[in-house]
């Protein structure tokens, strides 16, 4: 795996990078492990955007990836690594013993013919997925999940990991990727290592374009917009004196907007 740089035969190609993926064995995806993705370009019911800067895009497929890991003591192969375009990490395709395949989200050090498996009993190897109770203190782990059964929803992008850090009775203590540590119940499944691709943070993307191939509109800048438009627009020049707020009038820089107190109890430690 590693970035290539392209020669700058055009301003969009100047400074601009990508991945060379070479770390890939297989173009196509296993249709049966994909699903239809209809464009909906962050619009409801109605019609209305609820989510501003989104929409166009290439085409593409979900690919369903087994964030569950419930079928347990059964031991799979990895037959392939692949691309996801959904997501900045790659995937692992692989198959169990008894036929049936999966997609997984594959951590570094995770290479076709390897033996993962999912089981109280597993070793501590990358792709393996234990509950917490059973991964020894100080590794590092990705796809945590945060309620039994409901599948992983912690560290699953591109070269993040999480730390077990304490294991306290029926909880343990997990250090999340933005250094927040949290209790999380001993009998809720993570797997080991951490995510693969850790070259996507150096990307340089080099033209506004390639955003749009990701389905992400520009953004405009509130001061460059009319009074009636945003709180911070209008004014003869830059206008100063206004705090930045959302075009609702919400602040933006530094505002608190946790509101759970149901599971306050559960942070150790708040986040940097």
């Amino acid at each position: 795996m590693g970035i290539k740089v392209y020669n700058p035969r055009s301003p969009g190609r100047r400074g601009a990078t990508g991945f060379d993926f070479s770390e890939l064995t297989k173009k196509k995806p296993e249709k049966s492990l994909t699903e239809k993705m209809s464009k909906k370009a962050a619009r409801n019911n109605h019609g209305q955007i609820t989510i501003r800067h989104q929409g166009g895009g290439h085409k593409r497929r979900y690919r369903t990836i087994d964030f569950k890991r419930q079928k347990l003591d059964v031991p799979a192969k990895v037959t392939a690594i692949e691309y996801d375009p959904n997501r900045t990490a790659r995937i692992a395709l692989i198959q169990y013993v008894d036929g049936s395949r999966a997609y997984i989200i594959a951590p570094i050090g995770l290479n076709v013919g390897d033996q993962v498996i999912a089981s109280a009993q597993a070793d501590i190897k990358p792709g393996n997925a234990l509950p917490l109770a059973s991964i020894p203190v100080g590794t590092t782990i990705h796809n945590v999940e945060f309620r039994p059964g409901k599948g992983a929803q912690i560290a699953r992008g591109a070269g993040t990991g999480a730390t077990l850090a304490a294991k306290l009775g029926q909880y343990c203590q997990v250090r999340l990727p933005s250094g927040e540590v949290r209790q999380i119940l001993s009998t809720c499944m993570a797997s080991i290592g951490q995510v693969g691709n850790t070259d996507n943070e150096n990307i340089n993307l080099g033209k506004a374009g390639r955003n749009r191939w990701k389905g992400k509109r520009p953004a405009v800048r509130g001061m460059a917009m009319n009074p009636v438009d945003h709180p911070l627009g209008g004014g003869e020049g830059v206008g100063k004196g206004h705090h930045p707020v959302t075009p609702w009038g919400q602040p933006s820089k530094g505002y608190k907007t946790r509101n759970n107190k149901r599971t306050d109890a559960q942070i150790v430690k708040r986040r940097k």
